[in-house]
């Protein structure tokens, strides 16, 4: 690619800003796997980030224009908040995440009213507007990096403005069948499909996700773009950096105390309803039930942390957890003994504790674009903990052959596997973790970023 001009586009920025006590903007880092691997490789003066402004600091600091902070060159988009809150609580969160992670109960939801159809213009107005700042930022025949499902449209909008620029659209989600996508209204479906088949390229982290990208545009006869497989990785030196730190130690103490040398089972997720937390919790209570000589041995520690609160179903999701860890440690609890450990609070040290300490990890989302959780564990694990992963997240795919299969919707057979996992003699868990750790281990988000920039004209072909 030489030395061509990049812009990268999310809704979510690198920085957020806050203002200090004497009024001056504080540029920190934001938060997410994403940031982190690419924060290093978007450095350069050839490079731009854009993004929604989210907050107040980040609203003045937009009104500086394009900034350079922390070594990135960052420039954020002040968006009408009442537009912003209807794309991304309607439409983005409330109904293309769940169509494509298969959510929706379709004998309750959803329902296409005028609000909704509002909702939809909103998005379409977001789109215009970040492609508008695109088209204006853009050195003349840059790589465009679009990401996610916030801004499909993106790459057809930009398309009529800019001819000259490469636009590589990437799904951090997976893409939905068909016959689920078939369920949003033909105008908007049309035109989500049409915004993605104007990209140069569109990258998803499975296979599956983008064969489920081409079936939908052949269902609607629309050209479908090229599309090419790029799972995106674990940063590892900036995990390990937070494993060692004193924040993660101190976690650590805390959380050994707690267990008094009891088995770990983990999980560390985001309270949303792809993440499939209640049947775990199912699973788990299950497994006590077919195997009462762990019932006081093992302690399922869930780190949780919010997501998307604005969204109703979200907040009814937080309820019914509480619920669920409330009834299994009314049920088993004796002695001394919780059998559920959970922290509903977003704090990365401590959820990298959990990580350094679990036996087994416990990763088995309904349906996951990828999941980062898989490939963090086992990178920073110290007990040759055991992978139970769902054959439904994109990390299955590199994981297969080293972790165990934890079935999103078969209670019986996860509390067996977690039983199994947790039984496994010494020798075979040391064999088994080594090999988790070496897939790891194998990409770096710099492998990631390098598929995106080769599918754009110019680069390697994508497949």
């Amino acid at each position: 690619m030489g030395e061509r001009p990049v812009v990268l586009v999310s809704n979510r920025g690198p920085l957020r800003y806050d203002v200090d006590a004497d009024g001056a903007l504080v540029a920190r880092r934001g938060a997410g796997g994403l940031v982190s691997g690419l924060a290093p490789l978007m450095a350069g003066s050839d490079r731009t980030w854009i993004a929604a402004a989210m907050s107040d600091g980040d609203r003045a600091a937009a009104a500086t224009g394009v900034r350079r902070d922390s070594g990135l060159q960052v420039q954020l988009l002040t968006l009408d908040p009442t537009t912003f809150d209807a794309a991304y609580d309607e439409v983005c969160n409330a109904t293309i995440w769940y169509l494509h992670h298969h959510l929706f109960d379709l004998t309750r939801a959803p329902s296409f009213d005028q609000r909704w159809f509002d909702a939809w213009d909103a998005y379409r107005t977001i789109n215009a507007d970040f492609a508008e700042a695109i088209a204006s930022t853009a050195p003349h025949g840059a790589v465009v990096l679009v990401q996610d499902y916030h801004l499909c449209l993106v790459p057809s909008m930009l398309r009529e403005q800019r001819p000259d620029v490469a636009v590589v659209h990437f799904s951090h989600t997976p893409f939905a069948a068909p016959e689920i996508l078939a369920v949003l209204p033909d105008g908007p479906r049309r035109e989500l499909l049409e915004g993605l088949s104007a990209a140069d390229a569109c990258g998803f982290h499975s296979e599956r996700w983008a064969a489920s990208l081409r079936a939908c545009c052949a269902a609607d006869a629309i050209d479908a773009p090229r599309t090419f497989v790029a799972p995106l990785a674990t940063d590892a030196d900036d995990l390990r950096a937070v494993a060692t730190s004193p924040a993660c130690d101190d976690a650590l103490a805390r959380l050994d105390a707690q267990l008094d040398g009891r088995q770990l089972i983990a999980r560390v997720d985001r309270v949303e309803p792809s993440k499939n937390v209640l049947r775990g919790f199912a699973a788990f209570d299950r497994m006590l039930e077919l195997h009462p000589d762990l019932r006081g041995t093992v302690v399922l520690g869930a780190w949780l942390y919010p997501s998307r609160e604005g969204v109703a179903a979200y907040r009814s999701l937080r309820a019914d957890v509480e619920a669920a860890i409330a009834a299994i440690n009314e049920r088993w609890a004796h002695d001394g003994w919780t059998p559920v450990l959970a922290d509903l609070h977003d704090d990365f040290p401590t959820s990298v504790a959990a990580l350094r300490r679990y036996d087994v990890l416990l990763v088995h989302p309904v349906r996951d674009g990828l999941n980062l959780v898989a490939t963090e564990g086992p990178l920073v694990n110290e007990r040759d903990g055991e992978l139970l992963l769902s054959p439904q997240a994109g990390a299955w795919d590199l994981l297969s052959s080293v972790a165990t299969a934890a079935h999103p919707f078969d209670l019986e057979q996860t509390a067996h596997a977690l039983a199994s996992a947790l039984q496994r003699a010494p020798e075979e868990r040391a064999t088994r973790a080594a090999a988790l750790r070496a897939v790891a281990e194998a990409r770096t988000p710099a492998d990631w970023f390098a598929d995106q920039l080769a599918a754009a004209p110019g680069g390697a072909p994508a497949t």
